[in-house]
């Protein structure tokens, strides 16, 4: 049964940074294509952004830009997102994804608290 078990999450300062991992099992991982993405309270589930298997090929949401940081380890079977000036709204869920052709996976998610 494939996994997506997401850590890293919590309660930080503005400006502050937090780097979120989501181990994968029961896939091959390097075959999937993998993006995190957040949901607001009261929002709609938006991409954060998105790695291709071999890690050469990275996409952000505008937002995200110069502030995050998307990587993978195929080796550890675990996709990063390392988030830098960190701001009120990006207090979310984030959640993994997993996708291929036919399969699409997600993680139960962790929550980022951006307050003072």
């Amino acid at each position: 049964q494939v996994q997506l078990v997401e850590s890293g999450g919590g309660l930080v300062q503005p400006g502050g940074s937090l780097r979120l991992s989501c181990v994968a099992s029961a896939l091959i991982f390097s075959r999937y294509r993998m993006s995190w993405y957040r949901q607001a309270p009261g929002k709609e589930r938006e991409l954060v952004a998105t790695i291709s298997g071999g890690g050469g090929g990275t996409n952000y949401a505008d937002s995200m830009k110069g502030r995050f940081t998307i990587s993978r380890d195929n080796a550890k079977n675990t996709v990063y997102l390392q988030m830098n000036s960190l701001k009120p709204e990006d207090t979310a869920v984030y959640y993994c994804n997993a996708m291929a052709i036919k399969d699409n996976y997600w993680g139960q998610g962790t929550q980022v608290t951006v307050s003072s």
